[in-house]
């Protein structure tokens, strides 16, 4: 345990530890004089509010897609499904500048998609920059995540129940209402987690994309760090205090509905 407990100290507690203390550090001294700045900011609070947004639609929307892959995943062929989950864990690692430069050529104002979904009368414009944009970029690297982190759970759904369900006069819905996705609410959940997580941390795709003149915590963080003219790490410890104290709520409110889920329960 020792080399594994050493390399945990290093590498996770030891940055933490820089984190908090320089977040409560400022010119006056300890405090909170940063998080109050943070409060009474409106470019600080729409950061936050921006990572919020994207996280969660990003987030729900490639669970829900995930969800409807998965299922059809284990009604498929060895060979389809081999092939999906393996492209679902290249695409999962798909990010940064590659990503946002495959997005600009096909859903950028000149992009081959974009002037396509315009020439049949689909969309008139899109705005792959803004935070619906955005969404759907991140929406992107989501669903192949979802799937892997969602795919081994559905062994815990066995055909029986639904054979049984169907002998009973139980349609597909009432299947999946009653026994489904109560089986399913536990891996459901933490799959959620995790997606947020892993969009309120994305840095280098959005950094790519709008060259950090999209106002997100990870962007904010990073221009306080390495900025050319506004240098405060302190500030930069504080937000990055604020995304791990909403990670820390997230997992809170997960292991709450976890402990009164059906499968917890049962």
């Amino acid at each position: 345990m020792l080399p594994f407990v050493l390399f945990f100290a290093v590498f996770q507690l030891a940055p933490l530890a820089w984190v908090v203390l320089h977040g409560f550090a400022g010119p006056q001294g300890w405090g909170l004089d940063n998080f109050r700045e943070i409060l009474a900011s409106a470019f600080y609070r729409q950061a936050i509010r921006h990572s919020l947004e994207i996280a969660f639609w990003s987030s729900l929307i490639g669970l829900l897609i995930a969800l409807q892959g998965c299922h059809s995943l284990r009604r498929s062929g060895g060979r389809l499904r081999d092939a999906v989950l393996s492209l679902s864990n290249m695409a999962s690692n798909f990010t940064g500048v590659p990503l946002a430069f495959a997005f600009i050529i096909l859903l950028g104002f000149n992009g081959a998609l974009t002037l396509l979904l315009k020439q049949w009368g689909w969309i008139e414009d899109f705005n792959l920059y803004s935070k619906t944009g955005l969404i759907v970029l991140y929406t992107y690297f989501q669903i192949p995540l979802g799937i892997l982190l969602l795919y081994p759970a559905f062994d815990a759904l066995r055909e029986d129940w639904r054979e049984s369900a169907a002998l009973l006069g139980a349609g597909p819905w009432q299947y999946w209402r009653h026994i489904g996705l109560p089986v399913l609410a536990p891996a459901l959940l933490g799959t959620f987690v995790i997606l947020l997580a892993n969009a309120l941390g994305a840095y280098a795709t959005v950094y790519a994309l709008t060259t950090g003149n999209f106002n997100i915590l990870p962007i904010r963080i990073a221009s306080l760090v390495a900025g050319d003219l506004f240098l405060d790490p302190n500030m930069a410890s504080a937000l990055a205090l604020c995304l791990v104290g909403l990670m820390a709520l997230i997992t809170l409110v997960h292991q709450w509905l976890l402990r009164r889920s059906h499968h917890a329960i049962h």
